[in-house]
């Protein structure tokens, strides 16, 4: 009696709304983009090496993961710093010999990578090439010279001008090409913490006044002692440093390098991608 009901009516019953392809596809690159956000700000995040300040262990074309909750979140942990996150929260502070990205003072827009020397209340000084961290002076070991060839990415350079070798350091490697040997030294941080650190002769850096820490403030600077511009010098306009930097610019801590090149690849000659690649970097933790 029902199906005659509605034959006679002329109803038919609803058909679902045909889904639309764009309506999906913009539903999942919206959820995509905020995954991606979420994971970079606060889980991990990729950082490429621009500068040869890190040598010996970091080089211009080794690319690295961070980790983003060691030292607590800030705006600076999110992309292009957008100020949704006030102050500090679930604040840490480093632990000295930490390797940190952060947001460099003053214009706080430029992501650097350094080392954590001097933490709040901590005295540091350079004298004589040494480092004198609370007044004693931090061991200082001569070991074996850095060599690396001389690539697209670590071209002749003259001392200072950052990311290449100066040409008193240049000389023939093996089947005719160059290399660069520059004196290398391991620093033992007390508690044990070593890492090694480059040396290429007597500088402005390698003597400064006695720095005290501020609160909230780390003193960091670049392993490559004589081509880094850290918190030894004044920031600009009076230097090219960054001297304190604030903890809450720190925007996470470098744990495993994930890819690494020479500079000689072409992109539109894929081949070269595999022959330019540093494999044995790929994989190294700090």
């Amino acid at each position: 009696m029902d199906d005659t009901a509605t034959a006679e009516s002329g109803t038919s019953p609803a058909r679902p709304k045909p889904r639309s392809e764009w309506r999906d596809t913009l539903s999942f690159l919206v959820k995509l983009a905020i995954l991606v956000f979420v994971v970079r700000s606060f889980v991990f995040a990729p950082f490429s090496i621009p500068s040869g300040s890190m040598l010996p262990r970091l080089l211009v074309g080794d690319y690295l993961f961070i980790t983003k909750w060691n030292y607590g979140y800030s705006k600076h942990s999110l992309p292009w710093s957008l100020p949704l996150i006030p102050g500090r929260i679930f604040a840490e502070d480093p632990t000295r010999g930490d390797v940190v990205v952060f947001k460099a003072p003053p214009s706080n827009d430029t992501d650097w990578i350094k080392r954590v020397i001097g933490l709040p209340g901590d005295t540091v000084q350079m004298r004589g090439g040494q480092l004198i961290l609370n007044g004693q002076p931090i061991a200082k070991q001569r070991i074996a010279d850095f060599v690396l060839p001389i690539t697209p990415n670590f071209p002749v350079e003259g001392l200072g001008t950052g990311g290449g070798c100066d040409v008193d350091f240049v000389e023939q490697g093996p089947n005719g090409t160059q290399v660069c040997r520059i004196p290398r030294y391991r620093e033992t941080l007390p508690g044990g913490k070593t890492y090694e650190v480059l040396d290429e002769g007597t500088t402005i850096a390698d003597d400064t006044e006695v720095f005290t820490v501020p609160a909230g403030h780390v003193f960091l600077m670049g392993d490559n002692r004589d081509d880094s511009a850290d918190s030894r010098f004044p920031q600009p306009p009076e230097g090219n440093g960054i001297r304190f930097v604030p903890m809450e610019n720190l925007q996470g801590k470098a744990v495993v390098s994930f890819w690494s090149t020479d500079g000689s690849a072409s992109w539109v000659l894929p081949w070269t991608w595999f022959t330019a690649a540093r494999w044995s970097r790929i994989g190294d933790g700090f």
